[in-house]
């Protein structure tokens, strides 16, 4: 039918790169996972996949295996899938020397540690890991992390899958997070803000990886009409308004956030792209020790006054709001934050 034809040829259009490219539409963004997991070792005719600690790519068996992120994720679902290694993500912020290029070079020496004595590179299929770590503590990575990972990968043959169900459709200012670090893709999955909340997923490649035959994929409702038609409209809105709105106003509320932390020892670190923000409480900014318990308080507290926040990582507080929010919205939560810090600060 007709929406989801022209959806296919509207996301292949936007994605990053130049290559043709094929569309398979799922319901979820953990199908959309589990969907580039077979195709990786489909094409590929290898069996191994890298992930990385931190990570949240899904809960079904196969996109659980590559989850990272919380030992009640993955607790009492033994044995999941076999041949998954993980390594840490880049995280400045809480990197022992402080420095970008050091905490690039640790993840990427823990992969070569993996080829040298467990791993054989020839055996893995692809790399998963998102553009901005969502779960792990919306950490954003050095600037140089994707380019370096992706030669790594290309040097062995291996896949570049990227995690775009949290971070992609606009929410970072651009439609895919990626765009920001200038690396493309072997394969994208979406799901999340594809259809403003309607059940839609995808996973987007070249023509060459996404080859498979009639039957090796497939989904009954994956893709349906008025999925969408939801999500044309979704895309339609981002490329009118609403990206630069995430990019002006994103800016706006991390200024705001900012300057909460000069005033407020709590809070250690603030961080993040568009609408995608992350702000870290620690007892000690020295010794940088997470402040979890304070941080259910001060989500708690927010959530009394009439302010939604959410948790990630051990102590980080995630400010993830719909994309239409505007810069005086904005401010009232931050007023709303301010009050609950100089209460639990």
């Amino acid at each position: 039918y007709a929406p989801q034809g022209d959806l296919a040829k509207k996301l292949a259009e936007i994605a990053p790169g130049s290559k043709p490219k094929r569309v398979f539409f799922t319901n979820s963004g953990a199908e959309s996972v589990e969907a580039a997991f077979k195709l990786a070792r489909h094409h590929t005719r290898r069996q191994h996949m890298i992930a990385f600690f931190g990570a949240f790519h899904g809960r079904t068996m196969g996109a659980l295996s590559l989850t990272g992120s919380k030992v009640v994720q993955r607790s009492g679902f033994a044995p999941l899938i076999p041949q998954v290694s993980h390594v840490d993500y880049p995280n400045p912020y809480r990197h022992e020397k402080d420095h970008h290029e050091s905490a690039v070079m640790e993840s990427l020496n823990q992969i070569e540690y993996l080829f040298r004595r467990t791993v054989d590179p020839d055996e893995v299929a692809a790399i998963i890991v998102e553009p901005i770590q969502g779960e792990g503590g919306y950490i954003v990575p050095p600037p140089e992390f994707h380019r370096e990972l992706k030669k790594l990968a290309e040097k062995h043959g291996i896949l570049y899958i990227v995690d775009e169900v949290q971070t992609g459709m606009g929410r970072t200012g651009k439609m895919f997070a990626m765009e920001h670090f200038g690396v493309e893709p072997d394969i994208i999955c979406l799901a999340k803000g594809i259809a403003s909340g309607m059940p839609l997923g995808a996973i987007i490649a070249s023509s060459e990886i996404m080859d498979w035959g009639p039957g090796s994929h497939a989904s009954t409702f994956g893709g349906n009409p008025v999925s969408c038609v939801a999500a044309l409209a979704t895309i339609q809105l981002l490329e009118e308004e609403l990206m630069q709105n995430a990019a002006e106003v994103g800016n706006h509320l991390k200024g705001r956030l900012s300057e909460l932390a000069t005033r407020h020892k709590l809070i250690g670190d603030v961080r993040g792209i568009g609408l995608l923000l992350g702000m870290e409480l620690v007892k000690d900014r020295t010794t940088k020790e997470h402040a979890s318990a304070e941080k259910e308080k001060v989500i708690q507290a927010c959530f009394q006054r009439g302010l939604l926040l959410l948790g990630c990582g051990q102590s980080t507080v995630r400010f993830c709001p719909p994309l239409v929010i505007t810069k005086e919205q904005a401010d009232t939560a931050v007023g709303i934050l301010d009050d609950v810090l100089k209460a639990h600060g």
